[in-house]
């Protein structure tokens, strides 16, 4: 598996499942994601689970699904909370499976 890259089950990521894994200069994390299904529209469409260091699994994050508001299109955000990790899925370089999602740091919201 790329790092930075989220591998999900099929291209309809809104209710596919996906492993991954997230490396920075202060972390390196291996990630599954799990749909939620919820009719709140601010929930996010998945959990993001990753490994305490005595091997558990635990919900350290989400993906929300969002819109551009300049041209309509759907995308997705992720949020690793202890971190302060926030960043954005999109198409993994070099390749033609949308399956296959890159994980673009932006940054702490709080970022000046």
């Amino acid at each position: 598996m790329t790092t930075n890259c989220i591998k999900f089950t099929s291209a309809d990521i809104e209710t596919a499942k996906g492993v991954g894994s997230i490396s920075t200069l202060t972390f390196d994390l291996d990630i599954t994601v799990e749909p939620v299904a919820s009719s709140n529209p601010m929930a996010p469409t998945h959990r993001v689970l990753g490994r305490s260091p005595r091997g558990k699994l635990v919900e350290c994050g989400g993906i929300w699904k969002k819109q551009n508001k300049e041209t309509g299109a759907d995308y997705y955000t992720l949020t690793i909370r202890d971190h302060g990790f926030n960043a954005n899925l999109g198409k993994a370089a070099n390749q033609d499976d949308l399956s296959l999602q890159a994980v673009i740091p932006w940054g702490p919201k709080d970022a000046a």
